[in-house]
């Protein structure tokens, strides 16, 4: 650890030379040591790889299967109808897939160009990629740091790691080495300089200590590097699920073939009839209908801010119940902003500053004049601090250029990191004035007097009591403080160390990074629903616990940690502790994946959310990660599941309203789907063990799956959101994808539905003793309107259909009439009556039929509202 080391130690270790660097044939042989200065690419996958990927699953081989069969029945259609699906899903997976994986090659673009090094004795301008390790790097302002430096030489210099640390202010620099106590986090190796990050102030020298994919960046491209794949619980339901009913279809046909066998039935028609039958268990329009309606939710949320970029992360958002949120720029502005202000020896908040006041008005013009940063509408540079300053006088309509045209600037002392001051020489008509500003403790040291409306006194022991009771108030809020001070002079011609002598204390500033605006309330409405939400963070502790205490986050410092601490605890103790953790703060990027992947082993379904390159490890270690799209780095967008393109953190939450209405209209087509096949299952199943003929012939099946598997089912997946959704705390993950007593009732809705098709068959037969045909199409024709009308009731498990809406639903409406009219079609045109041998019903076996088919509607509501 380079940090804990002198300059000298390091440049000694390293064999390098602070004043000449290397010589151009040692860098030729570190070049094939530790080879060029980049960022190394992931291979990628074949087309042919990423089409296997999306038709290695055991549903997709029971569809194939299913389709072969079909095809030898000389189903041609239903083989086409299940190929095109498997091709949609394919096309869909394989185009998802090929955009997923843009992490590194935008991490890859952060990388500088081009570096000024010290070769062979000379400065000399070098493509960052033939950096050495022992390499002396210059920096200077504006100039992006090449590789991992241990700083050597230091004046003033500041570095903006934000996307690195999370800190939201740049970190002060120097070259002395850090005290070994425990592992440093990034944000606190002060003498370090790291790859990719930005210079904002001052210059340094540093020698390079690591290189390439050594580097931190190198660290979390390694992390993003991985072929890990994050199943969402959805997928690995419906993956047990087709095996499940590929045991199922297995079992059915080998139980037909012996039952066929101990009855002496034709072996040929029942194999044909049990093969149908297992194909009638395989809901072939399953994949389809939540592809479809996966995308067609994502077309909604992009109305709503959110982009998806991979269709399975809209599912995974109804599941989560906890959301790991970066604080800087997710929860809070990214913008430091001037909160409170300490003049006359009071703190008030800065709502209450009032220009007439002349100790607030000098308070005002001495922190915009003593200040390097510019400041428009249009246009903010300098130091985010200075910026915050020229803000509060913005808001009063006075602007630096103006104030600096009345009070011109003839001299300054920059600020230094050992003095923490800053001072400039104003001269304003024919006075000048020295204005310092800086940290409480130097800058009181060196007051004799202070300002206190418009007089000035001497400055006694209890009025700088109360100016440092009235800074640590400010500190206690995890608010940054600066002091301001005065005095005039009579001549700019003084020695330039005297302008920070016998001051005039004027007052304070007190800022910090707000949170943003209906953060607060999105929060309260995350933990109504049962979702819990963190904050991981590299900014220091008590600025995390100060902004996760006013979010309503956390309420005590025992739910606030620090990295390094959380990195030396046990299994045992991340098991025991975790769950009442709700800030952590000072983390790494490694540190942040360690946290989800603890919160993930305790069975959450975890949302990690944040902007920077140091989030996007834990971006991908999440079941869902969602990145700035305003403010995220390219870095954070590529790991990420989602983007949010206001960058707002109330984004999430509507989203998840979403993810769980998308979730419920697929859960309710899988549920009308193998309710129905369960329901032809049982009509062929027990005609068979009652010994009677034939119920349904195998192109029966096959045409009823074709109409209920397509448009209704669909149809149900586009259902109109329930506005109570938010009301019910998030699903568990480890409860199967029918939960409680939802598969009995879904079994019990396959058995209504199979008596009354095995019903209309039997009086059918009674009716008409010498037409099979006849009871064979009464009982068709039941089994898919029967199907079609229980559609209504499968909206709500427990709403009416007249509370939700009959027509509320426009889609399923359509779906139903389009259905009942195909299935007339089908009895009425007498070539398709031919093909599917059935026979034209009377008006009277219409309305039998079709008040047979309400049964399972009825009962179904019948149930819904005694059991609520």
């Amino acid at each position: 650890m380079w940090f804990y080391k002198s300059g000298e130690q390091v440049i000694e270790e390293l064999k390098s030379d602070a004043e000449n660097g290397l010589t151009s044939d040692e860098v030729s042989i570190r070049l094939q040591k530790f080879g060029p200065n980049k960022l190394k690419d992931k291979k990628k996958k074949s087309i042919l790889w990423l089409l296997f990927e999306q038709i290695n699953d055991p549903l997709i081989y029971i569809l194939l299967a299913a389709a072969l069969v079909s095809a030898l029945l000389k189903e041609i259609s239903d083989a086409v109808i299940i190929a095109v699906v498997i091709i949609i899903n394919s096309i869909v997976g394989v185009v998802q897939e090929s955009k997923a994986e843009k992490a590194l090659e935008s991490l890859k673009k952060l990388s500088t160009p081009k570096a000024i090094v010290r070769r062979n004795g000379e400065l000399v301008e070098i493509s960052s990629e033939e950096l050495v390790v022992g390499d002396i790097v210059i920096l200077d302002a504006g100039r992006y740091v090449p590789c991992d430096l241990r700083l050597i030489e230091t004046a003033n210099l500041k570095i903006e790691e934000s996307a690195l640390t999370g800190e939201s202010v740049p970190s002060d620099k120097s070259y002395e080495k850090i005290e070994k106590t425990n592992d440093a986090a990034l944000g606190d190796q002060k003498n370090m300089a790291f790859m990719s990050t930005l210079v904002t102030y001052g210059r340094g020298t540093g020698v390079a200590v690591a290189s390439g994919m050594d580097t931190e960046i190198g660290k979390i491209a390694k992390m993003l590097n991985t072929d890990e794949k994050n199943l969402t619980p959805l997928q690995k339901k419906l993956a047990q699920l087709g095996k499940i009913l590929g045991f199922a279809a297995l079992f059915i046909c080998v139980l037909m073939f012996i039952i066929a066998v101990i009855q002496k039935r034709d072996l040929f028609e029942m194999f044909l009839t049990a093969i149908s039958l297992a194909v009638a268990a395989i809901p072939e329009g399953l994949p389809a209908v939540v592809t479809i309606v996966l995308a067609m939710g994502v077309q909604r949320m992009i109305k709503k801010n959110a982009i998806v970029r991979k269709l399975p992360a809209v599912e995974t958002l109804g599941a989560v119940n906890i959301i790991c949120s970066d604080k800087t720029g997710t929860l809070t502005q990214n913008k430091m902003t001037v909160t409170k202000f300490y003049a006359n020896n009071k703190l008030e908040d800065i709502s209450s500053f009032n220009l007439k006041n002349p100790t607030q008005k000098l308070l005002m013009n001495s922190m915009m004049l003593c200040n390097d940063a510019t400041y428009s509408e249009n246009s903010k540079t300098g130091d985010p601090t200075e910026i915050a300053l020229l803000e509060v006088g913005s808001k009063f309509n006075i602007f630096k250029n103006n104030l600096e045209d009345l009070n011109k600037r003839v001299n300054e002392i920059p600020f230094d990191s050992e003095r923490k001051l800053m001072t400039t020489l104003n001269k304003h008509e024919d006075k000048y004035y020295a204005i310092t500003k800086g940290a409480v403790d130097n800058l009181l040291k060196i007051c004799t007097k202070v300002y206190i409306d418009g007089n000035i006194l001497p400055i006694t022991d209890k009025i700088k009591s109360d100016i440092l009771v009235g800074s640590d108030a400010m500190s206690d809020e995890a608010l940054r403080v600066l002091a301001s001070a005065f005095k005039e002079i009579e001549s700019p011609d003084v020695k330039i160390n005297s302008l920070e002598e016998d001051l005039i204390f004027i007052g304070l500033y007190g800022m910090i990074d707000p949170p943003r605006e209906n953060v607060k309330d999105s929060i309260e409405e995350c933990s109504a629903s049962g979702i819990r939400t963190i904050m991981i963070t590299g900014d220091h502790k008590n600025t995390a616990f100060a902004i996760a205490k006013e979010l309503g986050i956390a309420q005590s410092e025992s739910q606030a940690i620090l990295g390094a601490e959380f990195d030396t605890m046990s299994e045992d103790d991340i098991s025991e502790r975790i769950d009442n953790l709700r800030v952590f703060a000072r983390v790494s990027p490694e540190h942040k994946v360690k946290i989800v992947k603890a919160l993930k082993n305790k069975g959450n379904i975890v949302s990690m959310t944040g902007d920077g390159v140091n989030d996007a490890p834990s971006l991908k270690a999440a079941d869902i990660g969602v990145a700035m799209g305003i403010t995220g780095t390219d870095v954070a967008k590529g790991a990420s599941d989602m983007i949010l393109t206001d960058d707002n953190f109330s984004t999430i939450v509507a989203a998840i309203k979403e993810g769980r209405n998308i979730y419920n209209n697929i859960k309710k087509s899988i549920i009308f789907l193998l309710s129905c096949n369960i329901g032809e299952i049982v009509a062929i199943f027990i005609g068979i063990l009652l010994g009677w003929q034939p119920v349904l012939r195998p192109i029966h099946l096959l045409w009823v799956n074709l109409i209920t598997d397509s448009l209704p089912a669909l149809a149900l997946g586009v259902d109109p959101d329930d506005p109570d959704v938010m009301k019910e705390k998030p699903r568990d993950p480890k409860s199967g994808i029918f939960p409680g007593k939802t598969g009995v009732f879904l079994l019990i809705n396959g058995m209504i539905i199979g008596i009354t098709t095995l019903t209309a068959f039997y009086i059918g037969n009674k009716i008409y003793k010498d037409s099979l045909m006849h009871a064979q199409t009464m009982a068709f024709v039941v089994l898919s309107v029967s199907q079609l009308f229980y559609t209504l009731s499968v909206r709500h498990n427990k709403k009416s259909i007249f509370k939700i809406g009959i027509f509320k639903n426009k889609y399923l409406i359509g779906a139903i009439v389009i259905g009942i009219f195909l299935q007339n079609i089908v009895i009425s045109v007498p070539f398709l009556a031919d093909v599917f041998k059935v026979y034209m019903l009377t008006i009277s076996d219409w309305f039998f039929v079709i008040l047979l088919s309400f049964i399972p509607l009825v009962l179904n509501e019948i149930f819904k509202s005694i059991r609520f």
